[in-house]
């Protein structure tokens, strides 16, 4: 069961009245009992007035040590800290102290402070690697911390505030296949036994609460008294079918060490039935936090049984079913178990994936949640990955339990800002949500256009058409993993949609992905049409003076003319060009002429557009937009100039929509013919 650092007041006060003895008591003696039998609590009260009698040096720096290692024990940092640094300053012979000093900051976030420990321990022991791969493990913490848009980084935790306690929450698991029934451990006021030698705490129970229609859950309630002894109880895990739950129970003796067992209880009606020991229980091994796969056929825990490789290892027992007993436990392995401590095994529904707690694999502090995935042969021969943050933290993570298949479900931390000890913490991958959106306008007067048809499509095949509201807006929900194209939907062979509107086809293209996007984000792609008028300017068509030479800057500007051509290609055009009113009204006519048509030589000579879809016309100086007496007023000649300029243009017209290309498909699509009115666009449907 895991140990806490949260110390009670009231425990404090009875501890210290329990050690106001005579000098003559052999403190250190009592000390070193005390903590060869893991009760830390008493020991660190022992062994601080037991510093204050002996008189060697080498005795006061093993004393200083072993109390902090006590209070490294009920996971007081602080504590441990101070006395590790004190135990090197009296020159504690054993290096390990310099690890142990920064294991304890990279558990405050100190991370800065521990690879400089890290460092002086690599030079004291430099083929130990846990010294190298102690500075790994900040490095990537710190990296892991500030991460941003990353899949880990979408995860929200947040603390179960109406579940937690000011003393120690820990290991929840559901109790039912609905998902409505938590059960976790507690050492909050009202259990059944009294305070815990070892942590200063009270006995650890198991509590359930329950999940209103509302979404709230209930007060925490002691479980059924079958369950609930004067013993620690811990990590309560129910099999899929809800008929066994798996559990752990520590006994407690005076200046003896009891170990915790493993224990199953059998669902009787509503209520759960006396637990027995599991048949594999070594009464001198702790054995503890058991889960069962989904198949009911796989029991995994940790316990340091003989083969472990370090600490406590994860080890997983078989159910015999014609034996109706559990195997003997084998351990999984090096990939996942490691010199130092691994534990709080969770298996996924998919027998695949299990999840579990370590302090030695590369981590953000003291135990953090690893994932290790089965190979084909189901062992485990990957090395497994850590959740990194905001999952883990430079604490305690462990306890992990999910909701099905789910992203979602509850995990247990002692990380800064919970309510006490060890908190239970609830976690989400939340959806990530893409959005398209955007506006159709007329690029003459930038007013919405309505019914615009916009064209999606998706690199996963799927095509989509929707149409612009009255205010020439769209939206659209976007898949993740998936490439778009959005167009305003044009037919490449005779017919535009926009005909319908008035406006001509755009081959404008909006190209955007959710491919490895790690972040919700919205797209927005606008589109300007063009409106079907009676004349439709186009960029400024350059000329030399007093000619009809193209310069070659304006080749640019027929090149737009030539793709509203390639767009549209059942327009035919004419092309007009128009004069200013200086000069000779003849001279004017003829350059007009001249103008016009080496604008529809240079499409159909260069860039193939065929003559039977362009037209010339001259108008000389008849149709002037600026009149000469509205010139005359402008009070300089630049501005006179500027005007003489708009007189000066270059413009187009649709003349009709009835162009079929002799090489083209066949087609029974009917053809969309608006009809040019003056300055207004009528349509009608050609069949």
């Amino acid at each position: 069961m895991k140990n806490l650092k949260k110390l009670a007041l009231t425990t404090t006060a009875v501890i210290a009245l329990a050690f106001s003895v005579s000098a003559q008591k052999n403190f250190l003696k009592d000390a070193d009992v005390a903590y060869n039998n893991h009760q830390y609590f008493n020991a660190i009260e022992l062994y601080k007035q037991a510093y204050t009698k002996v008189k060697k040096a080498d005795a006061k720096s093993k004393i200083l040590f072993r109390t902090a290692e006590s209070y490294h024990a009920i996971n007081d940092q602080k504590g441990a800290e101070t006395y590790y640094n004190k135990a090197i300053k009296a020159k504690y012979p054993d290096p390990i102290a310099i690890l142990k000093l920064a294991d304890c900051l990279k558990a405050q976030q100190k991370y800065p402070e521990a690879i400089v420990e890290y460092n002086n321990y690599k030079k004291e022991m430099p083929s130990d690697p846990r010294g190298e791969n102690g500075v790994k493990s900040c490095e990537l913490a710190q990296q892991w911390k500030d991460a941003k848009g990353t899949p880990e980084t979408r995860l929200k935790v947040e603390p179960m505030a109406l579940i937690n306690s000011k003393e120690a929450d820990f290991c929840p698991a559901y109790a039912d296949k609905k998902f409505n029934t938590l059960y976790f451990t507690s050492t909050r006021p009202g259990g059944q036994g009294s305070i815990d030698v070892t942590t200063g705490q009270n006995h650890s129970d198991i509590y359930e609460v329950k999940l209103d229609k509302n979404g709230k859950w209930s007060t925490p309630a002691p479980l059924a008294t079958t369950i609930v002894s004067k013993m620690n109880e811990g990590s309560a895990y129910v099999s899929k079918k809800g008929d066994m739950m798996f559990m752990t129970r520590c006994g407690e003796q005076k200046n003896k060490q009891v170990k915790c067992q493993l224990y199953v209880a059998k669902k009787q009606g509503p209520s759960w039935a006396e637990p027995e020991p599991l048949p594999f229980n070594v009464d001198s091994i702790n054995l503890r936090h058991a889960v069962i796969s989904a198949d009911g056929n796989t029991l995994y825990f940790d316990a340091k049984l003989p083969g472990t490789y370090g600490g406590t290892d994860i080890w997983m027992s078989s159910y015999d079913k014609k034996g109706k007993t559990w195997g003997t436990p084998v351990n999984l392995g090096p990939s996942v178990n490691t010199a130092g401590n691994e534990g709080f095994p969770y298996m996924a529904d998919d027998d695949k994936t299990l999840y579990f707690s370590s302090d030695t694999h590369l981590g953000m502090g003291g135990l953090d949640i690893f994932k290790a995935e089965k190979d084909a042969s189901g062992k485990f021969t990957k090395a497994p990955e850590n959740l990194k943050s905001p999952m883990n933290s430079a604490g305690d993570d462990f306890g992990i339990v999910f909701e099905g298949k789910k992203i979602k479900g509850y995990f247990t931390s002692n990380r800064e800002g919970g309510k006490g000890g060890d908190d239970i913490y609830s976690f989400i991958l939340p959806p990530l949500i893409f959005n398209l959106n955007g506006t159709v306008v007329s690029i003459e007067n930038n007013e919405p256009i309505q019914n615009a048809l916009i064209h999606l499509k998706g690199s996963s095949g799927d095509m989509f058409e929707f149409k612009t509201a009255a205010d020439g807006k769209y939206n659209f929900k976007l898949k993740e993993n998936t490439s778009y194209e959005v167009t305003v939907a044009t037919d490449k062979g005779t017919i535009s949609q926009t005909f319908k509107l008035g406006f001509l086809a755009n081959k404008d293209m909006g190209k955007l992905t959710t491919v490895d996007n790690n972040e919700s984000k919205d797209f927005i792609k606008d589109f300007a049409l063009t409106p079907v008028k009676a004349e439709i300017r186009f960029p400024a068509v350059q000329y030399d003076l007093g000619k009809a030479t193209l310069r070659p800057e304006s080749k640019d500007s027929l090149n737009f003319l030539y793709q509203t051509l390639i767009d549209n290609p059942s327009i035919v055009i004419e092309l007009q060009a128009h004069t200013d009113s200086r000069g000779n009204d003849k001279a004017n006519q003829k350059l007009s002429e001249d103008r016009a048509k080496s604008c529809v030589d240079y499409l159909n000579l260069e860039k193939k557009i065929p003559l039977e879809r362009l037209m010339s016309k001259g108008w000389g100086e008849k149709k002037l937009l600026i009149k000469d007496d509205v010139i005359n007023k402008a009070k300089t000649k630049e501005e006179k100039e500027a005007l003489h300029q708009k007189n000066r243009r270059t413009v187009f017209r649709i003349v009709n929509w009835d162009y079929v290309d002799p090489n083209a498909p066949k087609s029974d699509k009917p053809i969309y013919k608006p009809q040019v009115k003056g300055e207004e666009v009528s349509e009608t449907i050609e069949e």
